[in-house]
């Protein structure tokens, strides 16, 4: 399994990025953060990329409207480290996919998809929305980007409960910890080359079977 080398796109707090480094130092994910873009100088997350050495870009967002200009400076820091797979971790700015990007570019979002995802649901206005329409179940989805909101090939899917009593924040709280599980094992599985884009569909490859002779 290869060691890949991560840009972390973030918009907001940063505990995705937390997440992902927590695992990078503790050896459970094969990867290493190269490099963090951020669409805000104001994102908390941007103290955590300082505060462990990672080279932080910010590409803001109210000031760079234009989306070429905004995905072209998004791709330089990506260029500039030789990143080999992005990770976006509440990242609220639509990027333009550029070609050798294509299947290189992955997102989680808080629900089921395609349910409660497109253009401005996220956070907590996503959780409400689940409370709002009477659902059993929520979750959350791990999938390739592409040029529109939350709609490219998924990956992987996980299930959480909704409860009776649930609020936003409670089940806001019990999906980020599936959230916690499922980001790593969607980029484990990229980095072992277990993921095969088939259309809007992901094939999961079986494992290798490493008992075979040669």
């Amino acid at each position: 399994m290869r060691r890949l080398k991560l840009g972390v796109l973030i918009s907001g707090t940063g505990r995705t990025l937390a997440n992902l480094l927590r695992l990078t130092a503790g050896g459970e994910l094969p990867a290493a953060v190269s490099v963090v873009v951020s669409s805000r100088p104001d994102a908390l997350g941007n103290q955590i990329a300082r505060d462990h050495g990672i080279p932080l870009v910010v590409v803001d967002a109210r000031k760079v409207r234009d989306i070429e200009t905004f995905s072209d400076a998004v791709y330089r820091a990506l260029d500039e480290h030789k990143v080999d797979l992005v990770t976006m971790a509440g990242f609220l700015r639509r990027i333009l996919i550029r070609p050798d990007y294509q299947g290189r570019i992955v997102n989680i979002h808080p629900s089921l998809l395609p349910l409660f995802g497109g253009k401005g649901m996220y956070g907590e206005r996503v959780h409400r929305a689940v409370l709002a329409a009477g659902m059993k179940v929520s979750g959350c989805t791990v999938h390739f980007v592409n040029e529109e909101y939350d709609a490219g090939p998924i990956i992987l899917q996980a299930c959480v409960p909704v409860l009776e009593d649930d609020t936003p924040e409670t089940l806001a709280s019990r999906v980020f910890a599936e959230e916690c599980r499922l980001y790593p094992e969607a980029i484990r599985l990229y980095a072992a080359g277990r993921l095969r884009l088939e259309g809007n569909r992901v094939r999961i490859l079986p494992e290798p079977d490493r008992t075979r002779s040669a």
